[in-house]
């Protein structure tokens, strides 16, 4: 049963103004009641400190950074098809490589087998014309002899020098042209025929041990040899009374004496 004191339902209610309340109109403006939990503040431009804040503030953007996501980035086409031929042409050439390696091993294979020295000029220094290792070819035991024969060929050949200067200073004092060609002759062919015949023989000896090239050494060292001889002699055969060593009238020389 109601009480005499309820309201009427069916009366209009009645509008309450909320700045009538003194409370509300004592506030500043812009000031609200709400909390709004932790994140909120009361004052828009204010922040709420950070020192208690386990987040790190983002780091500053570059100077140059750009938004504009109109901009147009070029990605090459095709990258994967360069890359993958050029790695067939790096594949095919390693292939060439090996097997031209392949190649020059088994012709120095064979050449070893046969006998044959490949070999690479080294003497003299300054302008290599001739093969010359006698410390790392030659054994220990017989390189103090092939040190000797090489400056044996080594004295032929600043015997054939000297023979060209005096013989050069003879035909200016009136010995005449013939003498001086036959000192050309005599040192062009003296000193590449002394190698050839005998010396690269003897090298080649001593460093295989072979009998039939110290065969040829010797028959060729002997008829330089004797050759020497009959060059200082000089006997009455094909230059009468000349020697073909000093390109001088010994009989002269003789007489005058």
């Amino acid at each position: 049963m109601g009480s005499r004191y309820d309201a009427n339902p069916f009366e209009p209610e009645e509008e309450v103004n909320p700045f009538s309340d003194p409370l509300v109109r004592g506030q500043m403006p812009g000031q609200s009641n709400f909390s709004g939990g932790a994140f909120y503040t009361t004052h828009p431009g204010s922040v709420p400190s950070a020192g208690g804040s386990r987040l790190s503030p983002l780091p500053p953007e570059p100077a140059d950074f750009s938004y504009d996501r109109g901009a147009t980035v070029d990605i090459p086409l095709g990258t994967a098809k360069d890359f993958k031929k050029k790695e067939r042409e790096l594949e095919a050439k390693e292939a060439e490589l090996k097997r031209r390696e392949q190649e020059l091993k088994r012709r120095e294979e064979a050449a070893a087998r046969a006998g044959i020295v490949l070999e690479e000029k080294n003497w003299p220094p300054f302008f290599p014309i001739i093969h010359h290792d006698i410390t790392r070819e030659i054994p220990t035991h017989l390189q103090r002899l092939q040190y000797t024969a090489f400056a044996t060929w080594l004295g032929i050949i600043l015997c054939l020098a000297w023979n060209f200067v005096a013989v050069t200073i003879a035909w200016i004092r009136g010995y005449g042209v013939k003498i001086w060609f036959l000192a050309i002759i005599y040192a062009l062919a003296g000193c590449p025929g002394a190698y050839v015949l005998w010396y690269r023989p003897l090298y080649r000896a001593m460093r295989t041990e072979s009998a039939i090239k110290f065969g040829r050494f010797f028959l060729f060292y002997l008829l330089h040899i004797g050759f020497c001889v009959f060059a200082a002699v000089a006997p009455p055969v094909v230059f009468k009374g000349k020697s073909l060593a000093l390109h001088i009238d010994i009989t002269g020389v003789s007489c005058q004496r």
